[in-house]
């Protein structure tokens, strides 16, 4: 059993070894070597070599006998995805990116052992003119940003309980066992003003109240982490890089209501995290902050790992408890509401990820601290993924209330190729596109709704002036049709037929009937779907109606695509002056459209031309355009 004494003294051993990960420079801590490399392990940068980065790194170290004067650490992400795979020395700070195999000899040489770092392999923000290393968080994509949920990530070794522990980790656990009631801890969320980060934004503090209040000889903690929303990666990176803080929050969480049993469902298609949880469960039960009498008290409490299969469905909260049941996940009609009557017919609480990444900073901190950040009625920080037509792709956790302009110009360096912003995208399928005219709204959860849209669970699509706003519509209706769980006809018919007007808009077949029919339908399916699903399926649409009427417009009316992306309106054709007869683009169509003789322009029939683009692919001199 690990006593408060213990707990404190890892927390000493290994405070320094952290702290050196934060600042730059610092003589007076010592964390016993020279230099400490940290290698980003999240899904991205593994994706793109970080594994074999990892594998060669200890090989040089070895060989050049750096063992004891170099630490290196798998992290989680550190948010500049598109930088990938990224590398960190400290104490300089110096942050290499883009970094590849064969230039690991060479900073092993010259970085850590004859203390120059490689300066051109840097990431150019943060070198200046003088040839010293700037700190990542003076450069654009940091400066702005207020790490609390993802204030671990990129920071500790997440398969390395002590390194969380260095971080003050089960401390607010601790802390809430031995000196708080479970109606203070409650009191102190509600007094932070922490709403769901999972899409809802429903007040956390007053949903663990419900729970309370409710009667049982059974209770049940749930964490959402079956992160559906297309382009959203939020949940999976702190599970990659800081899973023990979700794992205190919930037993904190179990704790104030009266639960000794938690369980994570999260989804298979996510196995780095899998891994990393079931290590931190492990680790946890080793020592002594999850199981029977934590701390020495009489409280106790497990938690449990569950694999969905990727239903998007099953993240709408009485679907998710059904699938953990082991029944299909289907959603069930509420009241009765969770709190009351979820998992195993209990009463539960289910928050997401991001949620519970808030709790032991709000605990440790305070609920003043935390609503001091954001605005009046959303307080705090939010997680966004960052995707799409963006130069700096990545993870951003920003406080509510910062415009949309800061996180698009400055954190996300812009739209690149010298493109103009068009919209970008909240909320996923359930959300809805907010217009370049909007750029300035500060985001948090009433403004995006006033715009047609909602927060979700953070991810945020960028698009550029060669978006077609009818096809991203179209887009949406595809994945919910595929995700529909089938249940009510409302959704399962409803968002079939949405997709068909849709889909005939694109193809050029479409009236200004059909405009009718689909917002009559939208409104239908909003009053008489069971589930969130169902109800916000239109969203997109009606978003992208409301702010682009004259792409739809221009799509049922005069037969065209603006954009030039819905290809059964498209329309190629041979510019007579530029074509020189190289016959590359005929002996490329593979529908035998494209006639002319060697050295003299040629010609595509269009009721031949099946708009492939093939031939403007292979076209070396500017010569075919589509319209």
């Amino acid at each position: 059993m690990l006593t408060i004494e213990q707990l404190n003294e890892y927390r000493d051993k290994t405070r320094d070894l952290i702290k050196l990960r934060h600042h730059k420079l610092q003589p007076e801590l010592d964390c016993g070597y020279k230099y400490q490399v940290l290698v980003c392990g999240g899904t991205g940068c593994t994706s793109s070599g970080s594994k074999k980065i990892l594998e060669v790194l200890n090989e040089e170290i070895k060989n050049q006998g750096l063992e004891n004067d170099v630490k290196i650490v798998r992290t989680g992400c550190f948010g500049l995805c598109s930088l990938g795979p990224i590398m960190i020395v400290y104490p300089e700070g110096a942050f290499y990116s883009n970094v590849t195999v064969e230039e690991i000899p060479r900073i092993v040489k010259e970085h850590l052992k004859e203390g120059s770092p490689v300066k051109e392999m840097l990431y150019e923000q943060t070198v200046c003119e003088d040839g010293s290393i700037k700190a990542l968080d003076e450069t654009d994509f940091y400066k702005k940003q207020v790490r609390v949920a993802l204030r671990n990530c990129g920071v500790i070794d997440p398969e390395n309980i002590e390194e969380y522990m260095g971080t003050n980790g089960y401390q607010a656990l601790a802390k809430v066992l031995t000196t708080m009631t479970p109606e203070e801890v409650i009191d102190e969320i509600t007094k932070s003003g922490l709403r769901g980060r999972g899409g809802g934004g429903f007040p956390t503090g007053r949903k663990w109240a419900f729970a309370r209040a409710s009667q049982s000889d059974q209770k049940y903690v749930c964490c959402n982490a079956d992160e559906g929303d297309p382009g959203a990666f939020m949940d999976r990176s702190i599970l990659e890089g800081d899973p023990h803080t979700v794992l205190e929050a919930m037993a904190i969480a179990g704790y104030a209501i009266g639960a000794n049993q938690g369980y994570i469902y999260v989804r298979a298609e996510y196995p780095v995290a899998v891994e990393r949880l079931k290590i931190a469960i492990k680790q946890a039960e080793e020592y002594g902050v999850l199981g029977d009498g934590i701390f020495g008290t009489d409280f106790s409490f497990r938690v449990g790992l569950r694999l969905g299969a990727g239903a998007f469905v099953c993240g709408e909260e009485t679907a998710l408890m059904t699938s953990i049941e082991g029944h299909r996940g289907e959603p069930r009609p509420r009241p009765p509401f969770p709190a009351i009557k979820g998992l195993f017919e209990k009463p539960t609480i289910l928050n997401n990820v991001e949620t519970y990444a808030n709790i032991c900073r709000i605990i440790l901190k305070g609920a003043d601290w935390f609503a001091s950040m954001g605005t009046e009625k959303s307080k705090g920080t939010k997680v966004f993924a960052l995707g799409g037509k963006i130069t700096n792709v990545g993870l951003v956790e920003v406080p509510m209330g910062t415009t949309l302009r800061e996180i698009v110009e400055e954190i996300g360096g812009g739209v690149p190729n010298g493109k103009k912003f068009k919209a970008a995208q909240t909320g996923g399928p359930s959300g809805g596109c907010i217009p370049a005219e909007h750029i300035d709204v500060p985001i948090d959860y009433d403004n995006l709704i006033a715009l047609g849209s909602m927060m979700g669970s953070g991810g945020l699509i960028v698009m550029d002036e060669d978006t077609c706003m009818v096809d991203i519509a179209k887009f949406f209706l595809d994945f919910t049709v595929d995700e529909s769980c089938g249940k009510c006809v409302s959704c399962r018919v409803g968002t079939k037929r949405l997709h068909e007007l849709v889909t005939k808009i694109t193809e050029g077949r479409g009236t200004p009937e059909d405009i009718e029919k689909i917002k009559e339908l939208s409104k239908y399916m909003k009053s008489t779907a069971l589930c969130a699903l169902g109800q916000t399926a239109a969203n997109p649409v009606i978003s992208t109606m409301n702010y682009f009427e004259d792409e739809y417009k221009a799509h049922v009316e005069e037969k065209v695509c603006p954009s030039r992306v819905c290809k059964k309106l498209l329309k190629f054709e041979i510019i007579e002056d530029k074509c020189k007869g190289c016959t590359l683009c005929a002996r490329n169509c593979p529908a035998g459209a494209i006639s002319g003789t060697v050295k003299n322009p040629h010609k595509i029939d269009t009721d031949k031309c099946i708009k492939c683009g093939v031939c403007m692919d292979n076209c070396k001199f500017g010569a075919i355009i589509k319209k």
